[in-house]
């Protein structure tokens, strides 16, 4: 009679099953949810979809996220506030807008995020922004919650004046939310300079405070040294980390830069001094292709013609006898025209970049992206992208530059001191390289080595996602 031992695997494996069931069924019950619960906001729910498909491995390693219903608090903001802003333009008519604030998560520190003033803002768009920015700021390792808010108000073509106004009514209702230990606004697209400003000193007068309410601030008056460098700097310093993975370097590669504002002009700067040389600038006119190359004595041009005249990049390619492609989008201009670059980094909006133009890229030679703008490239670009097996930064991960040197900032303000440039630049480069390594850990420890997406979705998710279960059901 034989003493063989038959091993019952039947048991096991319905556990792996049930295991898995229990994986697939958490993150499609939030997403199912979502979806239904937030038809009418499409980008919130694509946001919510790319980070959550991608957790799916955290959910069998933490049971404890599970129990604790973590990923379905997590898609739920904290609060949401919505208000009008009437305020007299120049003719002495009201003009009345929205504002909204988003206040999503505040596990690991203050609410931290943007402002954004454009005709193209409402709800769904704040959301989709303020749930990006609790991964983005969670990798920074800063103590910083996610959040974000802004205004339907478009500041181009107004006086001076108008936008004072307009910044004054905004501030008149935000100023009740925010703090500098509660929720820390700054700038994003059409909030620069001026406007937090205005914004800044009005809140100043009506709190009879001088705290670091904004970031994003004047050097004279609380701002940090790189602050309007860091998000253009940043994403380059992300790119070179993952060239560096493949002994390579920016040094002699063709760059792409879309966009023309403050992130975009930054990029191509420090694109320039690593040794590259970017091609193209857009803005909402058409795209210009230089084909000598942007050198300094150009880029100097352009940010005087974006940030001083407050011009159209048309009068580059007037100026300067290069292509301008009126009304036409810079990665539209590329694949129609077949134009190769080695790298890109688009740097102006959500979803600029489609399926179609992700083939057209790789297709003639780019084979990095480092993400300047907020969720710029659509899903079906990404897969193109991984599935090409291109290095491809996101943006939470390659455009947290920004939200970085503005938890420095906010830091110098505390502390009431300031640091120098070269203090803050090293700062930013030392959490930008970081931030690349927290990706690829996160990678190879939860998904597939080497696939930034998954790397910085479950790296940001990771700590903040700990910190909730330790703070209880709040």
């Amino acid at each position: 009679m034989s003493n063989t031992t038959t091993l019952d695997t039947s048991k096991t494996k319905d556990s792996d099953t049930n295991q898995k069931e229990l994986v697939n069924m958490t993150i499609k019950q939030v997403i199912s949810k979502i979806e239904q619960q937030y038809s009418h906001q499409p980008e919130f729910i694509q946001a919510v979809k790319e980070v959550m498909e991608t957790l799916e491995p955290t959910v069998e390693k933490h049971p404890e996220f599970v129990k604790a219903k973590i990923y379905e608090r997590i898609v739920e903001p904290d609060r949401a506030v919505s208000f009008r802003v009437p305020w007299v333009d120049d003719k002495g008519e009201v003009q009345v807008n929205r504002g909204w604030r988003i206040e999503f998560n505040s596990a690991i520190g203050p609410y931290k995020g943007g402002l954004r003033f454009h005709p193209s803002v409402n709800e769904s768009i704040i959301k989709f922004l303020g749930f990006e920015q609790i991964f983005k700021n969670s990798l920074t390792t800063l103590p910083m919650g996610g959040g974000k808010g802004g205004s339907d108000f478009d500041p181009k073509g107004k006086s001076d004046n108008e936008v004072m106004r307009f910044a004054q009514a905004f501030m008149r209702e935000l100023y009740r939310h925010i703090g500098p230990d509660t929720d820390v606004p700054a700038g994003d697209i059409g909030v620069g300079g001026r406007e937090i400003g205005y914004m800044f000193g009005y809140y100043k007068k009506l709190r009879n405070e001088h705290t670091g309410v904004l970031t994003g601030k004047g050097i004279n008056w609380g701002g940090s040294l790189i602050r309007p460098e860091a998000t253009g700097y940043g994403s380059v310093y992300f790119a070179q980390e993952m060239l560096a993975t493949r002994n390579d370097s920016l040094k002699d590669k063709v760059a792409i830069v879309s966009g023309s504002g403050n992130v975009a002009q930054f990029t191509a700067e420090k694109v320039t001094q690593l040794g590259g040389k970017v091609i193209g600038l857009s803005d909402s006119s058409g795209t210009i292709i230089d084909e000598d190359g942007i050198n300094p004595e150009k880029l100097e041009y352009v940010m005087n013609l974006k940030n001083v005249k407050r011009g159209r990049i048309n009068e580059y390619a007037a100026k300067y006898g290069c292509k301008f492609f009126p009304g036409k989008g810079i990665w539209d201009v590329l694949r129609e025209n077949n134009i190769k670059c080695d790298a890109a980094f688009p740097s102006a909006t959500q979803n600029e970049i489609s399926k179609e133009n992700a083939e057209s890229l790789i297709k003639n030679g780019c084979f990095c992206i480092s993400e300047g703008a907020n969720m710029p490239s659509t899903p079906e670009a990404i897969e193109v992208y991984q599935k090409a097996k291109i290095l491809y930064g996101p943006g939470k991960a390659a455009n947290a530059g920004g939200v970085a040197v503005s938890g420095l900032e906010m830091s110098q303000n505390s502390l009431r001191l300031s640091w120098t440039r070269e203090e803050v630049d090293q700062k930013l480069q030392k959490i930008m390289k970081d931030i690349h390594s927290a990706c690829l850990d996160a990678s190879k420890n939860y998904a597939t080595e080497g696939d930034y997406v998954s790397g910085a979705n479950i790296a940001g998710f990771l700590k903040v996602a700990k910190s909730m279960v330790d703070l209880g059901v709040v």
